[in-house]
């Protein structure tokens, strides 16, 4: 299939959303936003590095594709608008693996009542997928990691460790229960998108997705914030099957697994009932797992409160694109 047929086949015949001037067909997209501050943000997944066709269908690597880029605008406390695709495309990647790839970034469109607008295809060595997604914040609300204050609750949604088991199970032939739940967890990820776009309420909230496991995220926030944060490990929501691996890979998991997807944050306790309503009112799981703290002597940083009740330094490291 050539490059035009290709981008005709793709083509929206109808746009979701009402700010949009022109979508795809000339050298560039139009949209018009008077109103709100624009967000962006751009992600690229290369084949052998962030995905292996060996264990990913063709649509589940479109699908998580743009879900990643979803869940930064999330992150910022943003509605997820448009988004752009370009494609390298080995000769290795047949036209049904490629409308496949399509397929899985059209229905997470879908979810998310996102259009394409734009993007590129060209020949190369390896398969990689270069997705630029563009939200809407209400200005002066967007959510930035520099906005935690000593005395905040510290939460997360959903659970974790799941993507990390998930992608452990697609790479074993071992029994495990709950298997479709963790493979779709990896392959599929569920944005908290509605979540945060509701959280236009709140005079201060801080938000980070966790992409590259909680370690990560958790220090990202001291580090913008120039505070403590305490984390109980106890208090870590995981699923109730997770107890069928072993001590090490539970630990390992949902503290450095990443790829969750899944929103940290911190709010102060004076909002923390008006959270917790949007919570229930989204169908969001919502767990308070720590608090956030005046720096230390030794600086910023991010404490963990173990299995022991020892406190220990959570470092920063987690996942780091490493082949998958």
């Amino acid at each position: 299939m050539d490059e035009f047929a290709f981008i005709n086949q793709v083509k929206q015949s109808v746009y979701r959303q009402p700010s949009l001037v022109k979508g795809v067909g000339d050298d560039a997209a139009v949209f018009r936003q008077p109103s709100q501050d624009i967000v962006t943000a751009a992600d690229t997944l290369v084949e052998g590095v962030h995905f292996s066709r060996a264990i990913m269908d063709p649509f589940h690597i479109g699908y998580r594709s743009l879900a990643a880029n979803v869940s930064d605008i999330a992150a910022m406390g943003a509605a997820p608008a448009f988004y752009l695709v370009s494609i390298v495309i080995p000769d290795s990647c047949s036209d049904e693996e490629l409308n496949g790839i399509y397929q899985g970034l059209s229905s997470a469109a879908s979810v998310h009542h996102m259009d394409l607008i734009g993007g590129d295809t060209v020949s190369g060595s390896e398969l990689s997928i270069a997705v630029t997604a563009i939200g809407f914040v209400q200005k002066e609300k967007a959510r930035f990691r520099s906005l935690a204050q000593p005395g905040d609750i510290l939460f997360v949604t959903g659970t974790l460790g799941g993507a990390a088991a998930g992608f452990h199970m697609l790479n074993s032939d071992k029994y495990y229960i709950d298997r479709t739940y963790y493979e779709n967890k990896h392959r599929m990820p569920y944005i908290r998108s509605d979540f945060a776009c509701q959280l236009e309420s709140l005079n201060r909230v801080t938000l980070n997705d966790i992409s590259d496991g909680i370690a990560n995220e958790a220090n990202e926030i001291a580090d913008a914030s120039h505070v403590t944060l305490t984390i109980e490990e106890e208090r870590i929501p995981v699923r109730a099957s997770f107890a069928q691996f072993t001590a090490e890979e539970q630990h390992d998991w949902k503290l450095y697994g990443g790829e969750d997807f899944e929103l940290l944050g911190s709010v102060s306790e004076d909002e923390w009932d008006e959270l917790k309503t949007i919570a229930e009112r989204t169908e969001t799981p919502l767990t308070k797992i720590g608090y956030v703290d005046s720096a230390v002597k030794k600086g910023h940083q991010v404490i963990l409160i173990d299995h022991t009740n020892k406190p220990v330094q959570l470092l920063k490291k987690g996942y780091t694109h490493r082949n998958r």
